[in-house]
């Protein structure tokens, strides 16, 4: 059962969140204008979005300043991320999907399903991995 904080957030919230991981893992200054480019959206729609995830305690930003998670944010955006990259390693690795699709595609699904699923395609990820020899990492997965 999803804790009632994520029952809230949208998939276009779990987009943005996913989005400010990201960023603030390449530099610790995200700001709106960043979002903006990296989600291929207007400025007043970022905004807009903050104001909400702020609203649920998801980031912290002071009015025209930089954009951070909160450690419940930094939480729930790294399982959006891990279903992204669980979901994304079976796409392109196992069904050939090309790199692009599969990223459109993973990003999609992630969305809807559920953790127990999720857990599962993991597992078999991890089998399917053992099986080929190849070393799934942490890293890959988060």
């Amino acid at each position: 059962m999803k804790k009632k904080t994520e029952n809230k957030i949208t998939s276009h919230m779990e987009d943005y969140l996913e989005a400010i991981l990201n960023l603030s893992q390449k530099t610790k200054d995200v700001r709106v204008t960043d979002v903006s480019r990296a989600l291929n959206v207007k400025k007043p729609s970022v905004t807009s979005a903050i104001k909400k995830l702020r609203s649920l305690d998801l980031v912290c930003q002071e009015r025209y300043s930089l954009i951070r998670l909160t450690e419940k944010g930094k939480d729930v955006a790294k399982k959006i991320k891990r279903k992204h990259n669980v979901l994304f390693n079976f796409l392109e690795s196992y069904l050939g999907v090309p790199r692009e699709t599969a990223a459109a595609e993973a990003c999609k699904i992630e969305h809807n399903i559920s953790t127990e699923t999720l857990e599962k395609l993991s597992d078999f990820v991890e089998f399917l991995d053992k099986y080929r020899g190849k070393k799934t990492t942490e890293k890959e997965q988060e």
